[in-house]
């Protein structure tokens, strides 16, 4: 009986000690398992460098301000105690970069310094010189160092499209967006529409980019495509790069015609027709009835006035009982335009003078026999005066037929996106 007692009792101890043996080895495991591996060690995490306008500026002391009224660069490092000897050393060195007399009110300036409980030192200063690019100097021990820079800019493409209530400047500002697309899209139709003459109910939808400095919309990017409906009729424009060696892009219409032609359709932005081309029209300042042979522009006086096709100066002078200051220009062997009652005659604009189309001339005004400010704008075919708004002008090259097929590429991937969105606009304004 003691015996068999025993036995049982060795048992249960022997068990006991393969349990113990399998709970130490498990635990061991475990505990292995948790150490790291040389391999496995993660290394400490180091902070990025914070940089702005290209320079490191970690552990500076930071102020943004703009340029007050007829205040000079002097006048701001002096009151964070640069010594007048770098100040001097500063605008040597930027003579070649950019000109500090020209540092303008409201700009904004960021100046970068360390800062102790007796002195300040300056170790960057940086001037906005626009809303894209900047002047950055840096100051050493013994020399200053500087070098322009540029804001990264972002495009975000947009679609846009509307319908003529009274004018395009107001119906694209009714959609919060920017109006100087209107330039924009006067520029390019400059040859295909006469943009004084929109009616209501005109439509345009256009896919352009908008350009951002950080959240800040800083201007309009390129206008990829564009569709105008005036009068009835459609225009597309289609941006295209024709040259097989890279260069501008120009403007096509869907059949790879040039948008751009000889002569613009009106040497002014943005006016209105004050009075047409007429052969017996009653004068205002003459009170008697003579020829108008060109149409009149009401516009502000110091508008500029465009030149609206390639050619010279024939003609340069003062009118002080008709046209007062007035440029004709001679266009080609056939064409001549006239330009009258300027306030004033545009930079460099002489006899001999070669221009090329869109080349300002001069500005508008009352020279004069003028009762407020207009231009008197004329062109003559041959010799003997044609309206104005009659012209019809030839197309200028075409799409070359080496990249015709990348231009039917482009035409036919964006085409039906365009079509699509303006049946969609037809729909809702029906």
């Amino acid at each position: 009986m003691k015996k068999s007692k025993y036995f049982k009792l060795l048992i249960i101890a022997f068990i006991a000690i393969i349990i113990l043996f399998f709970l130490v080895n498990y635990f061991q495991n475990k505990t292995s398992d948790k150490k790291e591996t040389p391999d496995m060690v993660q290394e400490e995490e180091i902070p990025q460098p914070i940089v702005e306008f290209g320079l490191v500026v970690d552990s500076l002391k930071h102020d943004t301000k703009e340029v007050k009224r007829n205040q000079y660069l002097s006048d701001i490092l002096t009151n964070y105690d640069v010594p007048y000897k770098d100040i001097d050393r500063l605008v040597k060195i930027s003579k070649k970069e950019f000109d500090v007399r020209k540092i303008k009110q409201g700009n904004k300036y960021h100046v970068y310094y360390q800062k102790d409980s007796t002195n300040v030192k300056v170790k960057y200063f940086v001037y906005e010189i626009n809303k894209t690019e900047y002047v950055a100097y840096q100051f050493l021990d013994d020399s200053v160092e500087c070098a322009l820079g540029c804001k990264k800019i972002t495009k975000k493409n947009q679609w846009l499209s509307g319908e003529i209530e009274s004018s395009l400047w107001l119906s694209i500002q009714a959609q919060k967006h920017n109006p100087l697309l209107a330039l924009n899209l006067s520029e390019i139709y400059a040859w295909s529409i006469d943009f004084f003459g929109l009616q209501k109910g005109d439509k345009y939808i256009l896919n352009y980019d908008e350009l951002y400095v950080g959240d800040e919309m800083i201007g309009i990017g390129e206008i990829y495509y564009a569709l105008f409906d005036h009068n009835g009729e459609s225009f597309y424009a289609f941006s295209f790069v024709n040259d097989t060696v890279g260069g501008k892009s120009e403007y096509f219409n869907e059949e790879g015609k040039s948008l751009r032609k000889a002569f613009l359709k009106a040497p002014l932005r943005y006016s209105r027709i004050s009075s047409k081309f007429s052969h017996n029209r009653y004068h205002p300042v003459l009170k008697i009835y003579r020829p108008h042979h060109g149409v009149d522009y009401a516009a502000p006086t110091g508008t500029p006035i465009h030149t609206i096709g390639d050619g010279v100066v024939i003609k340069k002078g003062y009118q002080r009982r008709g046209g007062g200051r007035y440029v004709k220009i001679k266009h080609n062997s056939i064409y001549t335009t006239v330009y009258m009652h300027m306030s004033r005659f545009a930079k460099g604009i002489k006899v001999g003078k070669r221009l090329s189309q869109g080349d300002i001339i001069g500005y508008v005004g009352s020279s004069g026999l003028a009762t407020g400010p207009h231009l008197d704008f004329r062109i003559y075919k041959n010799g003997s005066p044609i309206n104005p708004l009659s012209v019809k002008s030839p197309s200028v090259k075409p799409v070359d037929s080496s990249l015709m097929p990348d231009f039917k590429k482009l035409v036919d991937k964006n085409k039906p996106k365009i079509d699509s969105l303006w049946n969609d606009m037809k729909v809702t304004s029906n």
